[in-house]
C-alpha cells in the first residue's frame, strides 16, 4: 500500500568556506520556510539576530514587513516565506538561503530525498555533519579567514584580543551532532529560535566593530 512522504532530507551548506561547514537534516514535509528558517539557524547555532532571505528560482522570499523595508530597484518585491512548504519541492531542488546581509552567509540548501517514517516527524533532526560555523560577526568569509590565522598564531599582534573576542577558545573542526540535533527538535519552541546547548560565539558586537576597524586602519 502506498504512503506518501511526510518528511524530507536536505544538505545545508555554508558556501565559500573550505573544508565545507555542512548539516543533513530530517524536516517535517509541512514544514514552510519561516520553520525552515529556524531550522538552519538552530543547526548551524546562529544567534538568529540579522536579516535574512531565501533565494528560489529567482525569486525573494521571507519575512515580507521587514524584508520590503530592505527593498531596492533590484529587489523590489519579496514573497511570503509561509506560503512555501517543503512538500513544494522536488527531489534535486536547490535554493539559497542567505543570512546576515553585512557578513553574506549564503548557504546552498539541496533537497536530497523524500522519506515515509513512522511516526511521522513532529521535529526537525540531524543525522549528520560536519565543522562549527563562523562566529557571528566575524566578516564574513575574508573576516573568518583572517580570524583563523590570528588564533592559530599566538605570535600575531592581535591574537590576545581576538581569542578574548571569541571566548577563549574556538575549534573550526567542532560538532557534536547530539547537541546539534537537541537544538534542531526545539527549534520551533523559542520565539527568536536561538539555540541553548550549542556553544555560542560570545563577544558584543560593539568589540568586535572596534577589532574590525583596527583590521581596516592596517590595510
Amino acid at each position: 500500500m502506498f504512503k506518501p512522504a511526510n518528511a524530507v532530507q536536505i544538505k545545508v551548506s555554508i558556501d565559500e568556506i573550505q573544508p565545507q561547514v555542512w548539516r543533513r537534516l530530517v524536516l517535517p514535509i509541512d514544514w514552510n520556510l519561516q520553520h525552515l528558517h529556524l531550522g538552519i539557524q538552530a543547526a548551524f547555532n546562529w544567534w538568529n539576530y540579522h536579516l535574512y532571505e531565501f533565494r528560489i528560482g529567482g525569486l525573494r522570499y521571507g519575512d515580507i514587513e521587514v524584508l520590503t523595508e530592505d527593498a531596492t530597484d533590484d529587489d523590489p518585491r519579496v514573497f511570503d516565506q509561509t506560503e512555501v512548504r517543503l512538500l513544494d519541492f522536488e527531489e534535486g531542488s536547490v535554493f539559497s538561503y542567505n543570512y546576515d546581509f553585512g557578513d553574506g552567509w549564503r548557504h546552498t540548501v539541496a533537497v536530497e530525498e523524500f522519506l515515509t517514517l513512522a511516526p511521522s516527524p513532529k521535529q526537525g533532526s540531524c543525522i549528520a555533519g560536519e565543522r562549527a560555523r563562523p562566529p557571528e560577526d566575524v566578516g564574513g568569509v575574508s573576516g573568518y579567514e583572517r580570524f583563523l590565522e590570528i588564533i592559530a598564531d599566538k605570535e600575531d599582534p592581535e591574537y590576545t584580543e581576538t581569542i578574548r573576542w571569541c571566548g577563549g577558545y574556538f575549534d573550526p573542526e567542532w560538532l557534536d551532532l547530539a547537541v546539534v540535533d537537541k537544538d534542531l527538535r526545539n527549534a520551533l519552541r523559542s520565539s527568536n529560535g536561538a539555540c541553548t546547548n550549542q556553544n555560542p560565539n560570545p563577544c558584543p558586537r560593539n568589540e568586535l566593530d572596534e577589532v574590525q576597524d583596527r583590521r581596516l586602519e592596517g590595510i
